[in-house]
């Protein structure tokens, strides 16, 4: 068959798998990440040709991995009904100021002294491994906007993982520079490259991806709600906005060198905060769901086509029961220190533990920092990255619906007394 044919008629299956497959896998204990790598590792297994592997093309796994995340982060953003506050986010700021930093050093720590993996390499694979993905969380998190379904554990895992792939990027920025000043002559006093992270890093690009994706958040939540009925971009019915939105907060914040990953989610944030009730927004988060999950779907296939391609050939035993005490134990852990004196029930804590998703903002991460840094380890850690995303991938999609369901149960009694 002509290759381009061949090529319009897989596009078709897929689409129709993308609309089909979550409805057929509703009532399984199995989620579509799951169907996607299998039939990704199953194509290439069969019909061969160049493996994806993502040593073998840096650039396009970076760029691929992007996107989706990006778009990933506003559909989650625009679901959240809950404004933006201290007290009703506090299991978020708890995850985020105290798990994620344990996460991080607990997996950094597990890298050092267990793997025998560099400080830079060992700290790049704790700020890798340590955000919840907005990706491949779908399953545990909240309903489209203002359908109601936003109990606590939802709502701490998609506010979780909305924000906590931009705060990782200070952590993967300060192992690139450690990676750079370990190949040059120690400075004395406190290193420059160490003042330029603080301030940098730290400050200004978490401050600028804030402040420019709530600007402009606001700004085009004025154009779709605030302007003359006529001229209302909501009244368009387009929910490609969402998309358009998307691009130009990741955009303003990149071009002023601030976090793209901050502004997008907290642009979504801003448009929610705008105008709370209006029907646009699920017309919005529903196409940013569709365009998510059709990428989705692509990039599992891909990873499963590089797992048939030997992604895993460098993992040892050591890599492989590091990728397990990271889900196991270093999460979870983590997850209950964090959340520890919170004034909700402890099943509840223990899900919010428990589900700290691995999955493709992990890959952009490590393919972000491959591509800046010459590490030597690098094979290494994509072969135990890419074992956790697939271990996630699996126990997390075989244990989310019957969990999900069995905290539901529980939580309709409480309910009603």
């Amino acid at each position: 068959m002509d290759p381009y044919i061949l090529l319009l008629t897989g596009a078709g299956a897929l689409i129709l798998l993308v609309a089909w497959l979550p409805m057929a896998l509703k009532e399984l204990p199995l989620s579509l990440p799951m169907v996607c790598v299998g039939l990704g590792f199953g194509l290439f297994h069969v019909v061969g040709g160049e493996e994806p592997l993502p040593l073998r093309f840096p650039v396009a796994t970076e760029r691929l991995t992007e996107v989706i995340v990006i778009v990933a982060l506003m559909g989650s953003g625009l679901k959240l009904d809950r404004r933006l506050g201290w007290r009703s986010w506090n299991l978020t700021w708890r995850l985020l100021a105290i798990s994620m930093p344990l996460s991080i050093l607990g997996i950094a720590l597990v890298g050092y002294a267990w793997l025998g993996l560099g400080v830079a390499a060992a700290l790049l694979l704790g700020a890798v491994l340590a955000p919840t993905d907005p990706v491949l969380a779908s399953d545990v998190q909240v309903g489209p906007p203002d359908t109601g379904v936003e109990d606590e554990v939802r709502f701490a895992l998609t506010s979780e993982a909305g924000l906590n792939d931009g705060l990782a990027f200070p952590f993967v920025n300060l192992a690139l520079a450690l990676a750079l000043a370990l190949n040059e002559p120690p400075e004395p006093g406190v290193p420059g490259w160490a003042v330029e992270w603080l301030v940098v890093d730290v400050g200004w690009k978490l401050a600028a991806g804030g402040m420019l994706g709530w600007a402009t958040g606001r700004a085009l939540g004025w154009l779709m709600f605030h302007l003359p009925n006529r001229a209302q971009l909501s009244r368009t019915g387009d929910g490609f906005v969402a998309l358009g939105a998307t691009l130009l907060a990741y955009g303003l914040a990149e071009g002023a060198h601030g976090y793209g990953f901050v502004a997008v989610f907290v642009a979504a944030l801003a448009l929610r905060d705008a105008e709370r009730r209006h029907a646009f927004h699920e017309r919005m988060h529903d196409f940013a769901e569709q365009t998510e999950r059709l990428l989705m779907m692509v990039l599992l296939m891909l990873f499963g086509g590089a797992l048939a391609g030997g992604l895993l050939a460098a993992l040892t035993l050591e890599g492989a029961l590091a990728s397990l005490a990271f889900l196991f134990l270093v999460r979870p852990a983590a997850g209950l220190i964090g959340l520890a004196g919170a004034r909700h029930p402890l099943r509840e804590r223990v899900a919010i533990a428990f589900f700290g998703i691995r999955g493709l903002g992990s890959f952009y991460y490590l393919a972000y920092a491959v591509n800046r840094a010459d590490l030597w380890e690098a094979e290494a850690l994509w072969a135990v990255v890419g074992f956790t995303v697939l271990v996630s991938i699996m126990l997390h999609g075989i244990t989310v619906t019957p969990t999900m369901r069995w905290l539901d149960r529980r939580q309709a009694p409480a309910e009603r007394s």
